[in-house]
């Protein structure tokens, strides 16, 4: 079982301090996942947030790469619905060459209301933008050709868009998905597929089975390693620390139910994701070292082999992680 980060880092607007949650503090810590044995780190996309998300996961995974070897570097996701395709595909194929080849494309169409709003662009139009978007970024990777584009939302006319990739065809592209027609399509599209982290065990487990079935009926075999599944995770020692971390779990699962009317990245999708309550313990991966381990065999036995962690405020619980849970499942 190999293991990553999710997440991202904030930067407040009239915050002059680097402190644990900012980049200076988001890059450190990815630093040292790298040297602990963490495989990856995907980061979200978010813009007018009022509290400093990351919005430019492109740019923040660029420096990463410049600061890392091996850990490879993932948007999650990248909303075609907001960007030009082509600079997209720029930016992305330079980053991957950078990278040494360690660019993992997750993308996705959008689902924040005040996101479309500040961007004046109608929710209507998500589905159509993102799929004309991603046509032309996959025929910027993979032609050595010019070409043009007279579409619905983008025109080009004689273009060739550079660097090339170093990954060939292009970098594994990744879609979250939450219902079961999403994952079957995207398991028939040969894209991954990441997985949220509110979702108890016995809903993934549902998902996951829907996945395989998938990839058998598109003749696709199936690999661990194409499903991403996020969850949060928070090492105690004692029943009170437990309770303490499943509180704060719940406050924050709580937070965003009120702010989107369900949970991230599964919005008007309801037979996707559990209730606030259920995503705070049977959801998550709280406990002793000893408890994490078990849920985690849990997952492996169910035929996952790849967990992201949402990323932490510092780096001591990702080096309990590694020194106490990580040899359990060593190859």
């Amino acid at each position: 079982m190999k293991f990553g980060l999710f997440g991202g880092a904030v930067a407040k607007r009239g915050n002059e301090t680097a402190d644990s949650t900012g980049y200076t503090g988001l890059i450190d810590l990815v630093v040292e996942a790298e040297e602990l044995g963490f495989h990856s780190v995907f980061l979200v996309e978010h813009h007018f947030t009022g509290i400093g998300q990351v919005s430019a996961s492109l740019n923040l995974l660029t420096y990463m790469a410049a600061r890392t070897s091996k850990i490879r570097l993932g948007t999650a996701v990248t909303i075609l619905t907001w960007h030009n395709p082509v600079l997209v595909a720029e930016q992305a194929a330079t980053l991957d060459l950078l990278s040494g080849g360690r660019l993992d494309f997750g993308i996705g169409r959008g689902y924040r209301d005040a996101e479309f709003d500040c961007f004046c662009i109608p929710k209507e139009e998500a589905m159509e933008r993102y799929q004309e978007a991603l046509d032309i970024i996959l025929q910027s990777w993979t032609s050595d050709e010019r070409f043009s584009h007279d579409g619905k939302y983008w025109r080009f006319k004689d273009i060739i868009v550079e660097p090339p990739c170093l990954q060939r065809p292009h970098p594994p592209l990744w879609s979250g998905s939450g219902t079961n027609e999403s994952i079957a399509r995207t398991a028939k599209l040969g894209y991954n597929v990441l997985l949220d982290n509110f979702a108890t065990f016995e809903r993934t487990e549902e998902r996951l089975d829907v996945w395989r079935e998938a990839c058998k009926e598109a003749g696709r075999t199936y690999d661990p390693m194409h499903v991403g599944l996020s969850r949060a995770m928070n090492l105690t020692e004692t029943q009170e620390q437990k309770e303490k971390a499943l509180e704060l779990r719940r406050a924050n699962v709580t937070k965003l139910y009120s702010a989107f009317g369900s949970l991230p990245g599964v919005m008007q999708q309801p037979e996707s994701f559990a209730d606030p309550d259920l995503a705070t313990e049977d959801a998550s991966l709280i406990g002793t070292p000893d408890e994490v381990i078990a849920r985690l065999k849990r997952l492996e036995d169910m035929g996952f082999g790849y967990v992201l962690f949402l990323i932490p405020n510092n780096s001591d619980m990702l080096r309990l992680f590694a020194k106490e849970v990580m040899p359990a499942f060593a190859d």
